[in-house]
């Protein structure tokens, strides 16, 4: 795999440096045309993923790398439906938009400059639906600030953004004064006579924003005279809306809502597309100049959803008028929506030599292309932890342990990889079990920087570092009841798991299934609880929410013999693990109850280890024996049973590389233990066997007859 130079993304090559070049024509890094792939018709690339696994790094990556090589347009799409003053980001970020014309305003101040086009049909459009309610400063503003910002990116204006922003307001509120005082705007009135057009004021019985609308018509007809946008609209109105002027009719249709919304927003997407396609002349197309290129980010939000889904069905339709070639790239949290059934789906390895795509039927989904971004591999990690100065040697297995601890996660592994480097450059060393102990670049701990960007709501976040300690979603409840966190309107577990399906980290749990199913999300968690639970007060502490934990599963019996075990375990005492465990190997003579007792083992050995202050780790030295004098007074199998569980622990720590004394110390102990036992010889013989192996090789443990 080639890693691109000073780029912190890896494994993103076909998609940045084969699909995007052969839809745009443009090569990702130099100057060069590229042969096209699609002709006439081009798929929309659709990236998926979860939190942190890039989806917004690739797009930021072909907006530096495209930026004023091609006409581009990169916007972020962003929740919410209320209009907000909402300046151009000042050092050059990425706008972000919260309704349908907010993206397509944005679109047309990214992608104007380098078409060279003022988007003659389309700005019409968008200042005729841009209306606000009378009296909302707010909107005004919001509404006014768009109106400079598209005749700046548009040439059609000069001046800054703030002097036209207010020039807008005085004129729209001098008609609406002029209106209200019956004084009619004779002038006006007599020129759109004399045009044929229709008095944009004769209006049946307008409402306020009706008349608002009209306004901001009547001002932008006044200084741009957009006869050819009015014809344009005009075609696209039933015929009994002859007579009105189509833009104030836009408007009008638009603030109805509904299906009047709907049909007005179809022509907005369409003057756009029509627009974009206009740019591109004989002259353009014979100079194989690229095509434009537009980046949506978070698409799931409705606004961006809205956006698509409008595009798309234009695209669909037979009787398309303009084949405009607009690539675009957007990316939608979790997966494909249900709907697009008809979507082609291709993995990233595939887009090497070929998009794959063709559109097949008349779905509007059959136009999108949809790449799931896949984890990193171990080899895509071990790059990243090449320091950019000679340091100390690292780790050998470190590159597999942030793998095994991340999954491949590359938000996470980005910033592990970055907490090992800064560390070993300050003189540390660091080992496989110290990765969630490193601090971030900011000097926070990792885990509550990554947390923090893995779950931005901090309420829920807070929550979930608690109720992750718990065994499954039932336990969850008891425990926010017991530690009685606050819901606002439902069970607080309850909300959790909403909360982390909303994100989509996982769907919709059963009680006895985990809360937190996903493994990383888990162990930052768990980890976080460990770090933070030293200072915590109310019985929310470590040794608190053990004890209740272990109380909760003890009252069901045997089915919750495990989880008890593993609660004491993570209290750290283990003393008394032990001896349940080695009471139940004593007393128990049935054959079938060695599967059982294996399991609660095996499951109690998953403990979390306790915070570093209540606990000093020994249990590599307990388990090679060489404590063994502390625990003189127990019997032999007592002790045995002591090593193995410390010998357990210690290798099932899913982030670190087994150590080989550690995995021969779980076959030696169970040997010893298996002929000593009536009836479980050759159950534990077996697992004498195969335990080490799977330690070695980190797999789960087999139970024989489980």
């Amino acid at each position: 795999m080639r890693v691109s130079e000073g780029s912190p993304l890896y494994g993103r090559d076909p998609l940045l440096r084969s699909l995007v070049p052969r839809l745009t024509g443009l090569t990702l890094d130099e100057r060069s045309r590229t042969p096209r792939e699609h002709q006439g018709d081009l798929p929309v690339v659709l990236v998926t993923g979860y939190h942190g696994i890039g989806r917004s790094a690739v797009l930021a990556e072909l907006a530096a790398r495209y930026r004023d090589r091609l006409p581009l347009a990169h916007v972020r799409v962003v929740a919410g439906e209320t209009a907000v003053f909402r300046p151009a980001p000042a050092d050059g970020g990425t706008p972000t938009a919260s309704t349908l014309v907010e993206i397509l305003a944005e679109l047309v101040c990214g992608l104007a400059p380098g078409l060279r086009r003022r988007f003659p049909v389309l700005v019409p459009g968008l200042f005729a639906v841009s209306g606000w309610h009378h009296g909302n400063a707010e909107q005004r503003d919001a509404a006014c600030l768009r109106f400079a910002r598209l005749l700046h990116a548009c040439r059609l204006s000069g001046g800054d953004e703030n002097t036209l922003r207010h020039a807008w307001a005085t004129a729209v509120e001098g008609r609406l004064d002029t209106r209200d005082a019956d004084t009619g705007d004779a002038d006006t009135g007599a020129a759109y006579a004399e045009s044929g057009q229709a008095d944009p004021w004769d209006l049946p019985a307008p409402s306020r924003r009706d008349a608002i609308t009209a306004a901001v018509v009547a001002e932008y007809a006044e200084r741009h005279q957009p006869d050819a946008a009015r014809e344009w609209y005009r075609r696209r109105f039933p015929r009994g809306a002859e007579g009105q002027d189509p833009l104030v009719l836009l408007g009008q249709w638009f603030q109805q809502g509904g299906d009047y919304r709907h049909a007005a927003e179809q022509s907005l997407m369409a003057a756009f597309l029509h627009d974009v396609a206009a740019s591109y002349g004989r002259l353009q197309r014979w100079n194989r100049e690229p095509w434009p290129l537009v980046l949506l980010d978070d698409v799931h939000h409705p606004p961006g959803q809205a956006f698509l889904d409008l595009l798309l069905e234009h695209r669909a339709s037979p009787a398309r008028p303009d084949h405009e070639e607009l690539v675009v790239v957007a990316t939608r949290l979790g997966g494909l929506p249900e709907e697009a059934s008809a979507a082609v789906r291709r993995n990233l390895p595939d887009l090497v030599k070929s998009s794959g795509w063709e559109r097949k039927g008349l779905s509007p989904s059959a136009g999108l292309l949809a790449v799931p971004l896949t984890p990193l591999s171990r080899d895509d990690i071990l790059p990243m932890l090449v320091p950019n100065r000679p340091a100390r040697p690292l780790h050998p297995y470190l590159a597999s342990a942030v793998h095994s601890l991340t999954g491949g996660h590359p938000a996470v592994t980005t910033v592990l990889c970055g907490a090992v480097l800064d560390a070993t450059e300050k003189g540390g060393s660091v080992g496989p079990r110290d990765l969630l102990q490193l601090r971030a670049g900011d000097g926070r701990p990792v885990t509550e920087a990554l947390l923090e960007r893995l779950l931005p709501d901090r309420r829920q976040r807070d929550r979930l570092t608690l109720l992750s300690l718990a065994r499954d979603s039932t336990a969850a409840e008891a425990l926010a009841d017991h530690l009685r966190l606050q819901g606002p309107d439902q069970l607080p577990a309850n909300s959790a798991a909403d909360y982390l399906e909303e994100q989509q980290w996982q769907q919709l749990t059963p009680p006895d299934e985990p809360l937190v199913t996903d493994p990383l999300l888990r162990t930052l968690l768990v980890h976080e609880a460990r770090r933070t639970s030293r200072a915590a007060e109310d019985g929310r502490g470590w040794q608190d929410i053990h004890r209740f934990l272990r109380m909760h599963h003890a009252q069901r019996g045997e089915s919750g013999e495990a989880d008890a075990l593993r609660h004491t375990l993570a209290a750290g005492n283990a003393e008394a693990v032990v001896a349940m465990l080695a009471e139940e190997f004593q007393s128990e003579q049935d054959e079938h109850a060695a599967a059982h007792w294996l399991l609660c083992l095996r499951y109690a050995a998953t403990a979390p280890t306790p915070p570093a202050g209540e606990w000093t780790d020994e249990r590599m030295q307990v388990a090679l024996g060489a404590h063994d004098g502390r625990y003189a007074g127990l019997h032999e199998i007592e002790r045995c049973v002591n090593r193995l569980l410390h010998a357990l622990w210690h290798v099932s720590e899913p982030h670190a590389e087994p150590d080989p004394d550690m995995c021969k110390a779980v076959g030696e102990e169970l040997a010893y233990l298996s002929p000593r036992h009536p009836s479980w010889h050759a159950v534990l013989g077996q697992a004498a066997r195969s335990w080490p192996a799977a330690a070695r090789k980190k797999r789960p443990f087999p139970i024989t007859g489980q």
